[in-house]
């Protein structure tokens, strides 16, 4: 096979499976419209935690919060995570509506518990964010 040949495959490959996700671009600009708002609100949150905790004598306890990305498994979905040390916690927004808590959990591990909610269920992703939060929060900050 020539370079040529290659080029031209993935050239076709590219619209072939551009075509394909096309369909879809609609559904993933609301998944990372959902995504941001998350990740301030979870953001906001930390940075609350963050404080109280230094006003406590904690200031070590620090979390990294990603920015959203496009989703490591799921190319239709966007993602950000927080992590301290080997503690992770994922949050999932998928383009065909749906938010999911992954974790907590310790990299190198599975992951898991997770818990999917219906994107338009603010009310329960609201509760369950605050009780996913804490889990994180408790075991990242736990020796």
């Amino acid at each position: 096979m020539t370079e040529t040949d290659l080029r031209t495959r993935m050239e076709e490959l590219g619209r072939r499976l551009g075509a394909r996700e096309a369909q879809h671009a609609e559904g993933l600009a609301e998944a990372r419209r959902q995504a941001g708002a998350l990740h301030e609100k979870v953001g906001d949150a930390l940075a609350a935690f963050e404080r109280a905790a230094s006003k406590s004598g904690a200031e070590h306890i620090q979390v990294a919060i990603s920015e959203p990305r496009t989703d490591d498994k799921h190319l239709r979905a966007v993602e950000f995570d927080l992590q301290r040390g080997r503690h992770r916690a994922i949050v999932t927004v998928k383009s065909r509506g749906e938010v999911t808590l992954v974790g907590p959990f310790k990299t190198g591990k599975a992951e898991g518990p997770c818990r999917t909610f219906p994107v338009s269920a603010h009310a329960d992703i609201e509760t369950a964010l605050g009780d996913f939060l804490e889990r994180f929060l408790e075991e990242a900050a736990t020796p």
